[in-house]
């Protein structure tokens, strides 16, 4: 479930050259605060689901909701 997640939240990834000096931003509108730059296209997009990953993790460690994306909900659910 959590890869179908990550690969949902990714197809919903904007990128666009940046004029300033020609590198590549990319975000995920669904998730606030996931965004990457980088030299090239391949890299902005690893590094974009690096911090996809990242702030998944954190969001699931700290009991934050996550959005759902394409109809798929990651639960977070506090244990003892």
């Amino acid at each position: 479930m959590l890869l179908e997640y990550i690969q949902a939240a990714l197809y919903h990834a904007k990128y666009e050259i940046l004029p300033d000096d020609g590198s590549y931003y990319g975000e995920i509108p669904e998730c606030n605060g996931v965004y990457a730059n980088a030299d090239t296209l391949e890299k902005c997009r690893e590094e974009l689901r690096e911090v996809l990953e990242e702030w998944v993790l954190f969001r699931v460690y700290k009991n934050l909701s996550l959005p759902s994306i394409d109809q798929i909900e990651l639960l977070v659910k506090e244990v003892a």
